[in-house]
């Protein structure tokens, strides 16, 4: 039987975690932030464990957010070289991305440092559950920076830019900035449609599936905008047929 997702989440993987966290921060409780998710994973869902983890790293890494942050930085690793291999080498990132899911929205003044911390994860992990309760706290300005990483030389900072903005985002809440704030978001897919890689293409082409289920007029004029190239790329006919796929079933 194939390993459960949530079963990667264990005592070995609070372990690593502490083992890495002590590379840079000799002092910090290794026993302690184990034995803290130890006695309370046992029979938990995936999402609950990643909070119980997100929770025992609140409590033992730093009390000031920005020294946490920092060592965050410190234990990311070597950033990915490929688009494969997100879950393999870094699904022990996972809980870090739900401690800055939960605690960045609660330090608006370090809104550029949140921020600088979800690109240099998301190039080793993802960022994309990261990266929503900000959207939504500061739709206007991670909406610019979420603009600028749509030309990113990384692949994966691409693909956040993109997956970061869907409606429907699995294990994510609903979130509405494409809705509301249409152009801005259309801009950003626009920016992708001649990305090379399948791995940014399925991502925008969900973004547009994801709209057809609610509003298949945005739908349908994102798909307008990307066919006015002439002629119309091939990753971008992709991207449309992707997008269009709830219509065909």
């Amino acid at each position: 039987m194939a390993k459960k997702l949530k079963d990667y989440y264990n005592i070995d993987c609070a372990r690593l975690i502490a083992s890495k966290i002590c590379e840079h921060k000799p002092n910090f409780p290794e026993a302690q932030f184990v034995q803290d998710v130890a006695r309370k994973i046992r029979g938990q869902s995936f999402l609950a464990r990643q909070d119980i983890f997100a929770n025992a790293l609140l409590e033992h890494l730093e009390a000031d957010y920005l020294k946490s942050v920092e060592y965050i930085h410190k234990i990311l690793g070597p950033k990915l070289r490929q688009d494969s291999g997100m879950f393999t080498y870094g699904y022990w990132l996972w809980p870090f991305g739900r401690w800055v899911e939960q605690q960045a929205p609660r330090h608006p003044k370090h809104l550029k440092h949140s921020l600088n911390l979800i690109y240099e994860l998301t190039q080793r992990f993802t960022g994309e559950f990261a990266i929503r309760p900000l959207l939504d706290q500061h739709t206007l300005p991670v909406l610019k920076v979420m603009n600028k990483w749509s030309l990113d030389s990384s692949v994966h900072v691409r693909r956040l830019a993109s997956e970061g903005l869907r409606v429907r985002l699995p294990w994510a809440k609903k979130l509405d900035v494409f809705h509301n704030h249409f152009e801005d978001c259309q801009e950003i897919l626009y920016n992708l449609r001649r990305a090379p890689e399948k791995f940014v293409q399925k991502s925008v082409g969900n973004n547009i599936n994801d709209l057809y289920k609610d509003r298949p007029d945005l739908a349908r004029a994102v798909i307008k905008r990307l066919s006015l190239d002439r002629p119309v790329a091939t990753s971008t006919q992709w991207i449309i047929r992707h997008g269009q796929r709830s219509l065909r079933r």
